[in-house]
This record gives C-alpha cells, sequence and structure tokens, in this order.
C-alpha cells in the first residue's frame, strides 16, 4: 500500500491537483466539526489518499484500488471524484452556507441541470398551447403511466372518452411526440458546486435561486466540466441522517458516545438477518428486487454486501452477468476465466464482470488499453444514453483483443457486456461505500431495532417505504410502539423505558399539518409544568382551535381528555376567550360521548398520522374477506410451491424497473406482513385500471415458491378497494 500511496502522490503532484483535494478535505473537516455525518464515495473510494484524509471510509486495502478509475494522467482535467461527498439530508444546508461563506457567493455556486420533456409536462404544455381546458389536460396526463414509455398512447384518450380523430386530438398527439426530450427549463443539480479563484460572472451566467441565499450557475453540469471548471458534489442522503440519530440514541441508552466504529464488524446474526430478506428500512438492499436477491446470494461477509450492491442494477442485469454469478456461487457451475490473466481482475467475483473497475482492467490487460483510454471508455459508458459513442471502442476492444489470443465469441460478449452497464452499472469503490451503510443499518435493525425505527421516522421523507410500513415492521419485530401523546411525546419521535427493553414514543411531527413551531411550545409549556386540561393546553402553549383539531383527531389528547369523540369535541368547544378573560376558569358540565368503534379509530388514525397502532385494516375486514376464501400472507408462505392461491391486501408498492420488460411488481400488506405479486405484461395490459386504481386488491394466480424466495403469479385481478368504506364501523369481535 506504501506504493500505491507514492504513486497518487507523485501524480496528483505532477498535474497540480493538490488544491481540489485539499478543497473537499476542508469541506469534510467542516462538515465533521458540526456532527454532520458525511461519507464519499464514487471514484474517490478508489484513492487511498482520500481514505488517509478522511474523505472516504473504505479501507483501499480491501478493495482492489484502480487510481486511473478516478485520475489519469492522460485525462488532462480535474479528477471525476464524484466526491460525491454524502451529508446528511436534512443538515446539507449547513454544509452549502459554509462554502458560500467562505467563498463568497461571487465565486461559489451551484450548478444546473437541464430538465427535459417528458409525455406527462410535453402534454401539459402542448394541451395549454391549443387551447384544451385544464381539467381535461390533467386527465390525460394522469392517464400517462411510467410504464407507458416516451410514446403517448391513443388508447388513454379512448378510456377517457377523448376521440383519437379529432384534429385537436391528432396535434396534441403529434406535437407533444415531437417536444419528448427537448430541453424545458433549467434546475438546480442535486448537489455540484463550482469554485473558482476569480469572479464567477466573469466566465458563466449566474443568477440567484429561488431558495434564499443561493447562487445558480445557468450552464449544465455537463458544460462546466467541458470548460474545465472545478466542482465537487455535495450531495445528500437521508440513511445518514437516520444512521446519525440512530447512533445518538443507542449512546443514550447505554451511557456513552456511540459511533459507526463502535458497530462490531461482520456479526453473524445480521447477515442471517440479512440474508433472510428481512431488511425493510434497511439501505440499499430493501428494494423489491433486492429482497428477492438476497436469500439466493446469502451475504455471510462485507464483501459479499459489496456484490449485492453492485448486482442489483441495471448495468450487470442487462449485460447478462447476474445469473452466471449466482450459478457460480451456489456451485452450479464451475468458476472459469477466459485466460490467467484475467484472473487477476475477475477473480474476486468468480470470473464474472460487475463493476465498472473490472471492465477497464479487462479492456487494459485483454486489448491493449491505456489507463487513459480505459477511462475514456469508462465516459463513454456513463454517457452512452444521452451521446452515443461506445460503437466507436468496438473495434479496438474486438481487434485488441483477438490480436491477444482471446477468441472472437469472448470479444463481442465483452462489448456487448460493456454496452450493458451504459445501463447504470457501479464501480466497486461506489458499491463499497454504499456497503459501508448497508451493514451499519442492517446491525442497527438487527440489534438496536427501537432506535433504528424511532431514528427512520425522524428522517422521513426517505427510502421505499411510509412511516405506516416501518411501523407495521417493527412491531412485528417485537418493537412497542407508543401512541403521540401531548403529556409524553417530544417533536421528534423518541425513546422511553431506556434501562429495560426501550420503546418508541411516537413524536408530534407525524401529526399532519401541525407545524414545527407549535410542537416546539407544545413540549417548552409541558417541560415548565404538566397540563391539566385540553384548555389549559391551548392557552399555555398559545395553540389556535385548528390546532386543538388537529391534535384531537390524531388522539394526541387522550390522556387530557379520553377517548378520541371525546377529544374531538373538547377540542371544538374550545374557542378563543376575549383577551380579558383569557386566563378567567370555565366551568361547564362534561358531555360523556360514547366511544368509537375500533375501526372509526383506525381511519381517524390512516387521516391524521398516517398510520395506526390499533387492529390492521386488514385484520378488521378479515371476517368479510373470509367469504371469499382469500389465504392471509402468513398461510400463504406456509403455501407449496404451484398452488393456484387467491389472497388479498392493501397496495403498498407498484414498480416496474427498466429491465423488466413490462411486468410491474406489486406489494400487498395485510396483518400479517407482505406478499409479493408478479403481474406480467398482457395481465397489466388487460385489467390496467384495477391495477394501477385499486388501493386494496384481491389477487388470483399461481403460487411460486424457490427456496425461501416466494412470489405470487398474478392471473387476474380485483378492486376490493369499495371494502374500505366500511372501515368504520367494524372491529376485531365482528360477526
Amino acid at each position: 500500500m506504501h506504493a500505491q500511496i507514492e504513486h497518487e502522490l507523485s501524480l496528483i503532484c505532477e498535474l497540480r491537483y493538490e488544491h481540489y483535494f485539499l478543497t473537499v478535505y476542508d469541506i469534510v473537516v467542516f462538515a465533521r466539526s458540526r456532527g454532520i455525518l458525511c461519507q464519499g464515495r464514487g471514484s474517490a473510494a478508489n484513492s487511498v489518499v482520500c481514505y488517509c484524509l478522511g474523505v472516504t471510509e473504505v479501507d483501499p486495502a480491501r478493495m482492489s484500488v484502480l487510481f486511473e478509475r478516478f485520475i489519469s494522467k492522460e485525462r488532462d482535467e480535474p479528477p471525476d471524484i464524484d466526491i460525491d461527498v454524502d451529508f446528511e439530508h436534512d443538515r446539507r444546508e449547513e454544509v452549502i452556507q459554509y462554502l458560500y461563506r467562505k467563498y463568497g457567493r461571487d465565486r461559489a455556486a451551484l450548478t444546473a441541470t437541464v430538465i427535459s420533456y417528458r409525455p406527462k409536462s410535453a402534454i401539459r404544455d402542448v394541451g395549454k398551447a391549443l387551447g384544451f381546458d385544464l381539467e381535461t389536460v390533467d386527465a390525460i396526463a394522469a392517464g400517462q403511466k411510467w410504464f407507458d414509455g416516451s410514446d403517448v398512447r391513443v388508447e388513454r384518450f379512448e378510456e377517457l372518452g377523448i376521440s383519437a380523430e379529432d384534429l385537436a386530438v391528432r396535434q396534441l398527439i403529434t406535437l407533444t411526440g415531437q417536444l419528448i426530450g427537448f430541453p424545458r427549463h433549467l434546475s438546480q443539480h442535486t448537489g455540484g458546486f463550482v469554485l473558482t479563484r476569480d469572479l464567477l460572472c466573469r466566465m458563466v451566467p449566474v443568477e440567484n435561486a429561488s431558495m434564499p441565499d443561493r447562487t445558480v450557475i445557468e450552464w449544465d453540469k455537463d458544460d462546466l466540466d467541458a470548460a474545465g471548471l472545478l466542482k465537487v458534489d455535495v450531495l445528500a442522503l437521508g440513511m445518514l441522517s437516520a444512521i446519525r440519530r440512530a447512533l445518538e440514541m443507542i449512546g443514550q441508552r447505554r451511557g456513552y458516545a456511540f459511533s459507526m466504529q463502535d458497530i462490531p464488524a461482520e456479526d453473524p446474526q445480521t447477515y442471517q438477518m440479512i440474508s433472510r430478506a428481512d431488511t425493510v428500512g434497511v439501505f440499499q438492499i430493501e428494494s423489491r428486487a433486492q429482497m428477492t436477491m438476497l436469500p439466493r446470494l446469502r451475504p455471510q461477509c462485507f464483501y459479499d454486501l459489496v456484490i449485492e450492491v453492485a448486482l442489483v442494477r441495471p448495468g450487470p442485469i442487462q449485460g447478462g452477468m447476474v445469473h452466471p454469478y449466482l450459478r457460480r456461487r451456489q456451485g452450479m457451475e464451475p468458476v472459469s476465466y477466459p485466460s490467467e490473466e484475467l484472473k487477476e481482475a475477475l477473480g474476486r467475483t468468480l470470473g464474472v464482470p460487475i463493476f465498472q473497475e473490472q471492465v477497464m482492467q479487462i479492456s487494459m490487460i485483454a486489448a491493449g488499453f491505456t489507463p487513459g483510454e480505459a477511462d475514456g471508455l469508462r465516459r463513454a459508458m456513463a454517457a452512452w444514453k444521452r451521446k452515443g459513442g461506445l460503437e466507436k471502442y468496438y473495434g479496438k476492444i474486438v481487434d485488441g483483443m483477438l490480436a491477444r489470443g482471446y477468441d472472437q465469441s469472448f470479444a463481442e460478449s465483452t462489448f456487448q457486456q460493456i454496452r450493458g452497464f451504459s445501463e447504470y452499472g457501479f464501480p466497486e469503490s461506489h458499491a463499497a461505500s454504499f456497503a459501508l451503510l448497508v451493514y451499519a443499518s442492517s446491525w442497527i435493525k438487527r440489534h438496536e431495532p427501537a432506535a433504528f425505527l424511532a431514528a427512520l421516522l425522524n428522517s422521513q421523507p426517505m427510502g421505499f417505504y411510509t412511516p405506516s410500513q416501518l411501523v407495521q415492521d417493527a412491531r412485528r419485530h417485537g418493537v412497542d410502539v407508543r401512541p403521540v401523546d401531548v403529556m409524553y411525546s417530544d417533536a421528534e419521535s423518541t425513546l422511553e423505558d431506556l434501562a429495560r427493553k426501550p420503546a418508541v414514543r411516537l413524536g408530534l411531527h407525524v401529526i399532519r399539518g401541525l407545524n414545527a413551531a407549535s410542537a416546539e411550545r407544545i413540549v417548552d409549556g409541558r417541560r415548565a409544568a404538566p397540563f391539566d386540561s385540553a384548555e389549559e393546553l391551548a392557552r399555555r402553549a398559545r395553540l389556535e382551535q385548528h390546532e386543538m383539531k388537529l391534535l384531537a383527531a390524531a388522539g394526541a389528547l387522550a390522556t387530557l381528555s379520553g377517548h378520541r369523540r371525546q377529544q374531538v369535541w373538547d377540542a371544538a368547544a374550545l374557542h378563543a376567550p376575549p383577551e380579558l378573560l383569557q386566563d378567567a376558569p370555565v366551568d361547564e358540565e362534561v358531555l360523556d360521548l360514547p366511544e368509537a368503534p375500533e375501526g372509526e379509530e383506525v381511519v381517524w388514525d390512516y387521516a391524521s398520522i398516517g398510520l395506526t397502532l390499533r387492529s390492521h385494516p386488514m385484520a378488521l375486514l378479515r371476517k368479510r374477506l373470509d367469504k371469499y376464501k382469500l389465504k392471509t400472507s402468513a398461510e400463504l408462505r406456509r403455501t407449496p410451491n404451484g398452488r393456484l392461491v387467491r389472497t388479498a391486501g392493501i397496495v403498498t408498492l407498484r414498480q416496474q424497473p427498466s429491465t423488466a420488460n413490462g411486468t410491474v411488481f406489486l406489494s400487498l400488506e395485510d396483518e400479517h406482513g407482505a406478499t409479493q405479486v408478479i403481474v406480467w405484461r398482457d395481465v397489466r395490459e388487460a385489467q390496467r385500471q384495477v391495477l394501477l386504481g385499486s388501493r386494496l386488491l384481491a389477487v388470483k394466480g399461481r403460487w411460486q415458491r424457490q427456496g425461501q424466495v416466494c412470489n405470487l403469479i398474478a392471473d387476474r385481478l380485483a378492486d376490493i378497494s369499495p371494502l374500505l368504506g366500511r372501515l368504520a364501523t367494524e372491529s376485531r369481535d365482528f360477526r
């Protein structure tokens, strides 16, 4: 590793890039001085220098370092660090403002990105220009779904009762099709920052951003790259916020500061949980595709997580790397290499290229590319969809491999794999940085599930799952979740009973419509002295009647007023008295209202806080559903492979990846967990409206079980959402 450090330092010195590294180092030092969790990723993780500076967390000694992926002598431009330094998403603005203060808004600015027309935006703009009324335009745009691609589908107009033969409609379809892909407007880039020695306005046009105290360059970031301007990426990552909050809670419970470095490495129980795909809320491996892969790959060590993160991406999928790797890992086919020389590049992934660095190594070893040419290939891969340019490498790759003794089929398949990587493949260094967060979030979920849930709730919005799904999953794992209550809740969700098994107390932040300032006044007032009544709460916390109604609707006045109907009544009766009588007590006879059925309480819960701690809606409807002979998710998990089954659940996810060839994946939730449903293209087209419009969906299909991976292959779909309208009258003892 000493030789690698010397190699990097000499190249940095020769190319005079010291200022770049020190600039990024300064940003990271500032963030950590403020307790902001951050981590560099991308190609920078290939650099030992970046690791020594603390910019990245992945020890390059554990990786196969390819520094030329990051910086090359043949590439006369600033390194593509992507320094992708990720910061906590709700504290990134502190870092951004630090850069403006340090360099001045005349020398620092965020880059822009060109937003191009997509079907919905094109339909809206063209429709307005042609004089369509706004309601019709919105209905047409809403009918264009994500899986329709860039085509404006004529049948979508017919579904709305609009004749496609009408002249105006034909013009709308034609002009919209021509407009898709054209630039529409400039927007702020997600985090690209340009820093200059001289005034920015002498080189590029700048403008004030819509957000206060921000300046934006009126050029796309790719144009800035071409101009050679220094750019660093100051990005936001929600999981860093969640991990930092969880670590603070763990430290509070254990009585000492607990950091990422205190998380034990290679914990067997954590890997067992990951291998079961028990990863709701976990960074990067919580998606449907990742959950399907985990029981097959069964990660047992950190490097397995690196592979897992990179494998379930469009690049390896399109390049045909996934199944060969899994077959070799499971011993179903032998591990082989095209040559002994390529074993160095492919040995760590069983002879199957998975990472961008491996593609570059193959091009250098087998096709004779220089490091700079290999990096040019990598850049062409990254920009292939936007600019093309990969075909010019075809001859050099194929001819170079043939000249070095590789056969034609290997050369052709290698180029096809490179094209597959152009669909989005991960560098190994990037995957390793993400894998660190995968492991950390997995360990917290396994060993500190209450802190994990509270941290996720306090870091919303983020991830695949709603707070309701996160709470349901945590409760199935034995976490005690307690309701929001003005007498116990802080502004954010907190842990209680720290000395025993900790419980999660929902914070006032979960109440829809209640602003942060009002929540803080409630907490401050309670700390001064407990509230005796709802009336006293309103007076001391200076709450308006509508805010009291929000609290009552959420059940947050339970300790003061009793059950929810009583809370709502008490809140509705509170009117602001004249100033002279504000401190005068009001003696009125209390009206006792009957308690609501549990179903009504559940409806109120979802309307006011988006989740419930009472019975799951499916449990309340189960008696009605039983007459349709619908299996629960728990019963399905015990069902043998190949059985024809029926089930139902609340639709929590609809997804169609670009690699799925028209297949839609659904997740249905009931009182026992989730059922994964696969809807092939023909079923999708035949039952499009039911598939897209149902909140409560019944599915008939074939149960598929392969080891621990279970899916329901849908044949028929039925919208049973009207049953949710009966929920308010239901209770668990319904007959």
